[in-house]
């Protein structure tokens, strides 16, 4: 297994994954049950140094904050059009955080199985709306576009 702890590409963007990884949990849980997920096209995947680099900077990012966590990640090669990575904190939140983390995973399932039963509609030519609710703080597309625009504004991705 490669060693990107010294890479400097691993260390910038750890730093830039740092603030967002601090965001991503649920507010009042007191940094208790952050999810980060990202889908990114091929070429930024590459331009980042790859599937594997990314993880190394998002487990490096997550041990300055405390995080017990797990990474995944798939796709990014030459063959795929985009890579879904991800983190998310496995600590046991002590009692006054707990209930808080509950609900926020209870948030995120409840919206994810909604946006599935509306693609799945939509497949079966069933005419359903779109959930009216705005994308929940911490969705995949909504911490794409974080990461994207921090990448951009320090100048690691055009």
């Amino acid at each position: 297994m490669v060693s990107y702890a010294k890479d400097e590409r691993c260390i910038a963007l750890a730093k830039v994954l740092v603030p967002l990884l601090e965001r991503s949990g649920p507010e009042g849980a007191g940094g208790y049950g952050g999810t980060f997920q990202v889908r990114l096209p091929s070429e930024e995947v590459a331009q980042l140094g790859g599937v594997g680099l990314i993880r190394a900077a998002l487990r490096k990012a997550a041990r300055e904050l405390g995080w017990t966590s797990r990474t995944y990640g798939c796709g990014g090669g030459p063959e795929d059009a985009s890579a879904l990575i991800g983190i998310y904190d496995t600590r046991e939140a002590p009692e006054p955080y707990a209930q808080v983390v509950e609900q926020r995973m209870q948030q995120q399932m409840r919206a994810a199985v909604e946006r599935g039963s509306v693609r799945l509609a939509g497949l079966l030519g069933e005419d359903r709306p779109t959930p009216g609710t705005p994308p929940l703080r911490g969705t995949q597309a909504l911490q794409t576009k974080e990461l994207m625009a921090a990448l951009a504004e320090r100048g690691i991705l055009g």
